[in-house]
């Protein structure tokens, strides 16, 4: 089954898309200056960053379609969640040590994550179905 991208869909993809790869370059480009100012390590850095960008490319091409399978914007969904989960989980599970500001960002940037997904759950639940 396909839904039309919708205005309101489109915004949210494209802000995420600009957020995460805002973040992505940020991460990818900084790893080095980022880690110690973190506590995180610059390789977790540097890889989650180039993950970001390459999630920025996707959801940019999915705003500029007309209508996407519902089972690709599911997955958006989905991929938002895991990472959300994957990001507390580092830290509730010790597999990285971060200072506070390292814990702060992770946090944050979770939660940041928690909002795109809560925002594109609703938005696909208002799309319509396209005429395809």
């Amino acid at each position: 089954m396909t839904v039309a991208i919708t205005p309101y869909l489109r915004k949210v993809l494209l802000l995420d898309a600009v957020v995460s790869g805002a973040a992505g370059a940020m991460m990818a480009a900084g790893a080095g200056l980022l880690g110690p100012l973190l506590g995180l390590p610059a390789g977790l850095l540097f890889w989650a960053g180039l993950a970001l960008l390459t999630w920025t490319a996707l959801l940019y091409a999915l705003a500029r379609r007309e209508s996407v399978s519902r089972l690709v914007l599911l997955d958006v969904v989905l991929v938002n969640v895991a990472w959300v989960l994957a990001s507390l989980g580092i830290l509730a599970f010790g597999l990285v040590e971060p200072n506070a500001l390292g814990v702060v960002y992770v946090v944050a940037q979770a939660l940041a994550v928690a909002l795109f997904a809560a925002l594109q759950a609703a938005a696909l639940r208002q799309a319509r179905e396209a005429a395809v």
